[in-house]
């Protein structure tokens, strides 16, 4: 169902959907990251329009997705990724970094 290479590096973490068990599910976007001091973690922004039927324009709006970076992944700030949806790994992390793009 989804498509995305698997990394050239390998890792031992348990929540990684590669080397770990972690199933991905759902939603998949694109972002780019904007935070990265957590640790295995990253704050994804992702731009969107959205219609304003009163007006009749569009609107860029934007959203924050907290996601869990895995240590073979290892996204850095700046970088354009695709994140998947997966179980509930924490409070407000419910998405997992699959892709660096280029």
């Amino acid at each position: 169902m989804f498509s995305f290479k698997s990394p050239d590096q390998t890792c031992d973490d348990p929540n990684c959907p590669f080397h770990g068990t972690l199933s991905v599910r759902g939603k998949m976007m694109e972002g780019v990251v904007v935070s990265d001091r957590m640790q295995k973690s990253v704050v994804v922004s992702i731009e969107y329009m959205r219609f304003y039927p009163k007006y009749e324009r569009y609107a860029r709006m934007n959203t924050r997705i907290t996601a869990h970076n895995p240590p073979c992944i290892n996204a850095r700030r700046g970088e354009k990724v695709k994140i998947a949806e997966c179980r509930p790994l924490s409070k407000t992390k419910n998405f997992v970094v699959v892709e660096k793009e280029e």
